[in-house]
């Protein structure tokens, strides 16, 4: 059984803080689950593209006000306190956050630990491990 705290992990290495977010990395591929679990916070007022060109994500919000546009249709979407929204087409979007946004995410396959979005705004498929 694996269990961990969140509030412990934010004061860790599971730590990752960018420009636009920061996320904590409560499960990740070397734990053996074939996904990985992260508790995110996006900042108010930030706008952040993305496309996941190596994994798929679902993103559950906990606590909030934003919304999410898929940039190949133009659709955009409110995201909401209990809105969860996958991106199972490597969906090319961008996440605004009108308030700070807490949000459940799960990628398959999973994260190392280290991973920060490169020019294309993906994760790469290998990175520095959290031990």
């Amino acid at each position: 059984m694996i269990v961990r705290n969140l509030k412990a992990a934010r004061n860790s290495s599971r730590r990752i803080i960018s420009k636009n977010w920061e996320s904590t990395r409560l499960l990740l591929k070397n734990d053996g689950m074939g996904f990985s679990f992260h508790i995110t916070t996006i900042y108010a007022g930030t706008q952040t593209e993305m496309c996941y060109q190596n994994h798929l994500e679902a993103v559950y919000c906990v606590s909030g006000q934003g919304s999410v546009k898929t940039l190949d249709d133009g659709q955009e979407y409110p995201i909401t306190p209990g809105t969860i929204y996958m991106l199972n087409r490597h969906d090319k979007h961008v996440l605004r956050a009108d308030t700070e946004l807490e949000l459940a995410c799960v990628f398959n396959p999973p994260l190392h630990g280290r991973e920060t979005h490169d020019e294309s705004g993906a994760y790469p498929l290998e990175a520095e491990t959290i031990e």
